[in-house]
């Protein structure tokens, strides 16, 4: 009797043995292959440099737990460095608004498209425990140049006897440069609309680097942020600001370096 329970003991325990599935341990992948859970990322980003703002958004694929791969759009408006706004708060007669703030001797607006591809790296093992994973961040890709005239409303005065005045939105042109660079003859900005239809486009690069801090790299909600530098180049000077003897120091440029600080806020699936 104590044999026939024997041999059922034995007969359960290699059943079992048999029966369970062939399941692999953590350890059986290689140490690159730990932790990843999701595949996608998608992410906004919120962006504020030395120069100017930009939004983006960003298409990353988790290639391993240390590394994700992101193709990257983003818009971002360039500035420079001689750009000062200021306003002379004009009354219009009849009009429930004051004149708008300008930036004397800007003569384009400059937005740049960014089309990129790069990757984050992490350093962190924290990450594995829900905490902060520190790493890096960076990417390269081409860049669209736009510039927008810069449009102010200046004051004209009516021929022959110049007794009467009117207010004519314009962008700078040689032909323009003594009012336009006049104080005595500004009233301010047009609107933001004002040379939406004018504008020219120009290639060019742009590369990233950042320090990147990632709150729980794999929770399924991404919260992170980045600081860091970012290059733009152009195959051309970028006529930001009018060059003329009355604007010191105001000349333009080809390359723009800026530090920027980036907040990144997405989804994992």
């Amino acid at each position: 009797m104590k044999k026939i329970h024997l041999f059922a003991l034995l007969s359960a325990c290699c059943f079992t043995a048999f029966a369970q599935p062939n399941t692999p341990r953590i350890k059986d992948f290689p140490e690159e292959a730990k932790g990843i859970v999701y595949n996608r990322e998608f992410t906004v980003d919120f962006k504020m440099h030395t120069s100017g703002l930009g939004i983006g958004v960003n298409f990353a694929r988790l290639k391993t737990y240390y590394r994700t791969r992101f193709f990257n759009i983003e818009l971002t408006e360039i500035k420079h460095p001689k750009e000062f706004r200021q306003s002379f708060d004009f009354p219009i007669a009849n009009a429930n608004r004051v004149s708008r703030s300008f930036i004397f001797g800007k003569q384009n607006n400059l937005y740049a498209l960014h089309g990129g591809i790069g990757e984050k790296r992490y350093f962190s093992e924290k990450a594995l425990n829900r905490g902060l994973a520190v790493g890096i961040s960076y990417s390269v890709g081409p860049t669209l140049g736009m510039l927008k005239p810069y449009y102010l409303d200046l004051i004209r005065y009516r021929e022959p006897d110049f007794t009467a005045f009117f207010i004519r939105s314009e962008s700078f042109s040689e032909e323009n440069a003594d009012k336009f660079l006049d104080l005595n003859s500004i009233y301010g900005a047009s609107g933001v609309t004002k040379g939406l239809g004018e504008i020219t486009l120009v290639p060019g690069a742009h590369a990233k680097f950042a320090i990147h801090l990632d709150w729980g790299a794999f929770d399924e909600f991404v919260k992170s942020v980045e600081a860091g530098v970012m290059i733009d180049g152009f195959f051309k000077n970028m006529p930001i600001m009018a060059e003329l003897p009355q604007l010191q120091h105001a000349e333009n440029q080809m390359l723009f370096v800026n530090l920027y600080i980036n907040l990144q806020f997405g989804k994992r699936w």
